[in-house]
């Protein structure tokens, strides 16, 4: 066969696998307990891409190890687009720093299909802590060293890297809890086992509209209007932000005309007033970039966190 030949005939059977999705139920793998961020938003799709695939989508909650084993699994699947991984900044541009022996590498191993939402993270408290805003706990933080914690998602999440951004730029002595997503992280925090945290919106703003937690700062570059009144840490700590993202990706070998299928209606319903409606009331902002814009992304956060883990010395517990 000649090398044209090959060719068309390559081509042919990349075009065929994707008229052929989806050929039976689709899972999202979300790396995170039910209850948290991704999964949120993961359950919000669902519904909507079952009902433009015509098959049922599924959310995979493969929980453990700060994400990696969800990560490892979705990398391994079949790359058919029936596996799909809804993943954060920590799980797609962190975790390899922080596990020089992970089994897989976000960068190569996945094919970038869109970020779907960029997330607005805030810091909250539990109101028996005695401040109110950044100053005061960093006020707090140095007149008790050592005494103040905070929980995270995971070791290399945003809630951990958030945490060790404020030690290091604050200059303070705060103690890290990791726990196996943000779910559990919030009921311990709810709780009072734990201080603080930093998480999304999505996560932590219907415990702050019934005060069962008190916003001390946002952590983006800009006020939130669904928290007009809660200042950024960047008015105290000039300099201090971080933005999350939640971004679909597929096993790196999965077809480009299956990634281009899923990305197209992925998409849509992201452009869908209701949803972005939705996500926007829970803090989060529609994104639904093309695959090559989302995987620089990619490249540009592993880069940069990457740098901050080396020169902070930060450490997976």
């Amino acid at each position: 066969m000649s090398k044209l030949a090959f060719g068309a005939a390559a081509l042919l059977a990349s075009a065929a696998l994707a008229q052929s999705f989806p050929a039976k139920p689709v899972h999202i793998v979300v790396a995170f307990p039910a209850g948290g961020g991704t999964d949120i938003v993961a359950r919000l799709l669902g519904p909507r891409l079952s009902d433009a695939w015509g098959q049922p989508v599924v959310v995979d909650n493969r929980a453990g190890a700060s994400g990696t084993i969800g990560t490892e699994f979705a990398a391994r699947s079949a790359p058919d687009g029936h596996t799909l991984f809804l993943g954060t900044l920590g799980n797609l541009a962190v975790n390899q720093h922080l596990y020089p022996t992970m089994a897989v590498d976000p960068l190569r191993d996945f094919a970038p299909v869109t970020q779907v939402v960029s997330v607005h993270f805030v810091m909250v408290a539990n109101p028996a802590l005695p401040a109110r805003n950044v100053a005061e706990l960093v006020a707090l933080a140095k007149s008790r060293p050592g005494q103040i914690n905070y929980s995270s998602s995971g070791p290399g999440g945003a809630p951990h890297l958030a945490g060790e951004l404020l030690k290091s730029m604050a200059k303070v002595d705060i103690v890290h809890v990791p726990y196996k997503g943000s779910a559990p992280s919030f009921q311990d925090l709810l709780g009072g086992r734990v201080s603080f945290t930093c998480d999304s919106l999505v996560q932590a703003l219907p415990y702050i509209r019934d005060k069962r937690l008190v916003a001390l700062a946002v952590l983006g570059s800009a006020r939130t209007p669904l928290l007009p009144d809660v200042p950024t840490v960047g008015e105290t700590l000039a300099g201090y932000e971080l933005t999350n993202w939640f971004g679909l990706v597929a096993p790196a070998a999965t077809p480009g005309p299956t990634v281009a299928r899923i990305h197209g209606d992925v998409v849509k319903v992201l452009r869908d007033p209701g949803i972005a409606e939705k996500l926007s009331g829970m803090g989060a902002t529609a994104i639904g970039n093309e695959p090559g814009e989302f995987g620089a992304i990619m490249r540009a956060d592993s880069e940069k966190w990457g740098k901050l883990i080396r020169e902070a010395h930060i450490k997976a517990e």
